[in-house]
Formats: structure tokens, C-alpha cells, sequence
């Protein structure tokens, strides 16, 4: 009987610590984020210094949950992956020295991971026979990007923002508004009631190739 492989999986690329396991290519077995908005709330935005420090506290704790919440224990991991960047400077090292550390304890391969190419390949979760080529659109908080998906590993960008991110804009018309981070939420309640034809935007990327 073949044992299972199981990829731990660890991401600290901005204000949330996250940690996965996945069985296999495409099973995840469990799921955990804990957000620090609350944290960085108080200064209207993500404070890298506070950021770096609350991974290092929960970090710990959350890989030992992960594995409690996957039915596995350390010593069943094959696999450690964590996001190399893009992302803040001192959250993905917090992130990058854990899992190396863990990787080089259970002797076992470690990985980088680019935090956009996780945002594409997150589909096979949900649709595993999707298979490249096809288009991806990349809406965080950081990053606004359109890139065709020639092969994994292979892309082609299309076109991405020139100055703020969708995420960068919204927290920064919030603090405008005096709303509270993170803004997402309310301003999409406040845009509910308002009228999508006051202002005309230009169409991005027009006359583009």
C-alpha cells in the first residue's frame, strides 16, 4: 500500500497566516487563514514590522493545528511549500525561514512558491481537468494582472495596472471616506445604492494589442 503524499502548505506573503495540507495533487485535506485586519486596523492599513511579528506568533500554532485538522502528523509530510514572494519583505521571510527549517528537521524537499502562480493554480482545486492554455485574471490586493496561461510555469502578460492595485485603490478611497480598514465590504454596500453611470471611466488597455 502506497503511503500518501501530503504537501504542507504555508503562506505569509502580507496580513494573513495561512497553512494548508494537500493530499495528493489536488485533495486538500485542510484549510486555515487567520486575518490580522483587525490588528492593522487602528493604523488604516498593513504595518509590515506588526505583520512580521503576528506571523511569528501564530505561525507555530497554526501548523500544529493544520495537522491536527488534517488527521496527519509531522512526520507524514513529504513536502514543504511556502511563498517566496511577491509579497512584504519581512512577512514572507517569516514564512520562507519556518517552513525551510521544518523541510530541513523532517528531511524533506522544500519549495518556493510564487503567490501569483498560487492564485492560478488554486482552479485545479475545484476543477483539476482544466488544463493550459487559458486566461487568468488576478484581482488581489497587490496585484491587478491579466496573463494568458501558455503552460505552467510558461506565461504571457497581457496586460496589469500601471499605478494602484484593485486592493491598493479600495483601502485608499476608504481612508479617503474616513471608512474603516479594510474597506472592502463597505464600499461595495455603499456602491449598491449608488449610480454606476455618474462618473465615465475609461476602458483600460483600449487600442492594445
Amino acid at each position: 500500500m502506497n503511503t500518501p503524499f501530503y504537501t504542507l502548505g504555508i503562506e505569509t506573503s502580507c496580513d494573513e497566516t495561512a497553512v494548508a495540507v494537500l493530499k495528493e495533487e489536488t485533495k486538500l485535506a485542510a484549510n486555515l487563514v487567520y486575518s490580522q485586519a483587525k490588528l492593522h486596523s487602528r493604523y488604516g492599513g498593513v504595518v509590515p514590522e506588526v505583520a512580521s511579528r503576528d506571523h511569528l506568533r501564530k505561525l507555530p500554532y497554526l501548523v500544529r493545528e493544520i495537522l491536527e485538522q488534517a488527521g496527519i502528523s509531522i512526520g507524514d509530510v513529504s513536502l514543504v511549500a511556502a511563498t517566496y514572494g511577491p509579497g512584504l519583505v519581512g512577512p514572507l521571510l517569516v514564512g520562507l525561514s519556518h517552513g525551510k527549517g521544518l523541510a530541513f528537521g523532517l528531511g524533506v524537499p522544500f519549495i518556493g512558491v510564487n503567490h501569483l502562480e498560487g492564485h492560478i493554480f488554486a482552479h485545479r482545486l475545484n476543477t483539476p481537468e482544466m488544463e493550459p492554455p487559458f486566461m487568468a485574471l488576478i484581482v488581489s490586493g497587490g496585484h491587478t494582472i491579466l496573463v494568458v496561461v501558455k503552460q505552467y510555469g510558461r506565461y504571457q502578460l497581457v496586460g496589469s495596472t500601471v499605478d494602484d492595485a484593485a486592493g491598493e485603490a479600495l483601502d485608499k478611497v476608504g481612508k479617503l471616506l474616513g471608512i474603516d480598514y479594510p474597506a472592502g465590504a463597505q464600499l461595495d454596500r455603499l456602491a449598491q445604492e449608488g449610480n454606476p453611470k455618474a462618473i465615465r471611466f475609461p476602458r483600460p488597455m483600449e487600442g492594445t494589442p
